[in-house]
C-alpha cells in the first residue's frame, strides 16, 4: 500500500467515523420526537375526554331543558 492510499484510507475512516456520530445523533433525536410527540397525542386526547366527562351533566341538563320545550 503506498502513503498516498494509506492516506485517502485513514482520511475515508476518520469521514465514516464523523458520519456515524452525525446518524447517531439523528436517529436519536428521531426517537425523542417520536416519544415526544406520543404523549403530547396522549395528553391533548385524555385532555380532551377529561373536559367531556367534566361537562357531560351541563350538556345533559340542556338536553332534558330543550326536550320537555319540545325543541328536540
Amino acid at each position: 500500500m503506498t502513503p498516498e492510499e494509506r492516506k485517502l484510507l485513514e482520511e475515508t475512516h476518520e469521514m465514516v467515523l464523523e458520519n456515524t456520530k452525525v446518524l447517531n445523533g439523528l436517529q436519536r433525536a428521531n426517537r425523542f420526537s417520536l416519544a415526544f410527540r406520543f404523549v403530547y397525542w396522549t395528553i391533548i386526547i385524555g385532555s380532551s375526554i377529561g373536559a367531556y366527562y367534566l361537562i357531560q351533566p351541563y350538556i345533559e341538563t340542556l338536553k332534558d331543558a330543550y326536550s320537555s320545550l319540545g325543541v328536540f
